[in-house]
């Protein structure tokens, strides 16, 4: 069975201490876990002795934010350890598996699943190093807690109240060290938010531009060879589909703008991070210019920096 390699597969546990009677153990390991939690990790901690070994067990705190436990049980020093030497492994892991899948299954997908595709590999690979750690969470702590109690018995024998400053020094729990998990917690966010979402928000945003300008154009062209046939502007002809980010409808008039034909795009699907683009409109529209020659020219509500070359 897969497990952590810093836990040792020994009988019995490491540091365990056999002279001890169940109700001296019981209480020194009190001392060591202090009162949040303490009857699950007592409950824990019988268990390992009984079986004799470490052995898996489910642990949701350390599955979803492992440096924020470490760091509420202050396990400063292995958190360290975790976040750069674990992160940088898992991170190994991630790079890996993507660039294989990349030249199996990800560069045939179509082009608008394959970022997806690449969280999803990322997602399962960190979900199950997340699940490893999880499962052997309870071990770990148990460890520690019977290396601490061995110190604490070597360093300060029959000093029950030296014992007890020691382990409640190094067990326990710490509200700067959840303060500072939270506050770790808020820098990623705010990078994340700050940094990486432009990034993928401005990538989307031209793609959504390109092809409100892209499928209004391609509309123009249609229209255009309606319009020098019959002269009329076929305000009934069917432009939109129902899988597309943009609504588009052919009109004979516009409030502010002298034609008689035009297409009036619409961006109305476009999702976060670029939900700000829906009721964004682009308009291709039929006019005549100065010497009086027929002209289709274009203009959309994005600002300047937005807006396609070829429209003003």
């Amino acid at each position: 069975m897969f497990r952590l390699p810093f836990l040792e597969d020994t009988t019995p546990p490491p540091f365990y201490r056999a002279n001890l009677s169940n109700d001296e153990r019981t209480k020194l390991d009190q001392w060591f876990i202090g009162l949040r939690s303490q009857s699950y990790y007592l409950k824990r901690f019988n268990e390992f002795d009984q079986a004799g070994k470490l052995h898996a067990r489910w642990h949701w705190a350390a599955f979803f934010c492992t440096f924020g436990w470490l760091l509420y049980r202050k396990r400063y020093l292995d958190c360290v350890v975790y976040c750069v030497a674990g992160w940088s492994f898992i991170k190994v892991n991630i790079a890996i598996a993507l660039a294989v899948l990349e030249f199996m299954v990800i560069g045939f997908l179509p082009e608008n699943y394959q970022i997806m595709a690449r969280v999803v590999v990322g997602g399962l690979v960190w979900l199950f190093w997340a699940s490893m750690v999880a499962r052997w969470a309870d071990a770990y702590y148990y460890r520690m807690a019977r290396r601490e109690i061995a110190d604490a018995l070597d360093f300060y024998p029959a000093q029950k109240d030296e014992q007890k400053r020691h382990l409640k020094k190094e067990g326990g729990t710490s509200l700067v060290g959840m303060s500072v998990a939270f506050a770790i917690f808020g820098v990623f966010l705010a990078i994340i938010v700050g940094q990486f979402v432009p990034i993928i928000a401005t990538k989307q945003e031209q793609a959504v531009i390109f092809e409100s300008h892209r499928s209004a154009n391609a509309v123009q062209k249609r229209i255009q060879n309606i319009y020098q046939s019959t002269k009329t502007c076929p305000t009934t002809l069917p432009v939109s589909t129902d899988d597309q980010r943009v609504s588009m409808v052919v009109v004979d008039r516009l409030a502010g703008i002298d034609t008689d034909c035009a297409v009036v795009a619409t961006v109305s699907g476009a999702s976060y991070p670029v939900r700000y683009l829906n009721g964004e409109t682009l308009i291709i529209y039929h006019t005549l210019n100065e010497t009086g020659q027929s002209v289709w020219r274009c203009q959309t509500s994005l600002n300047k920096k937005r807006h396609p070359k070829r429209c003003v």
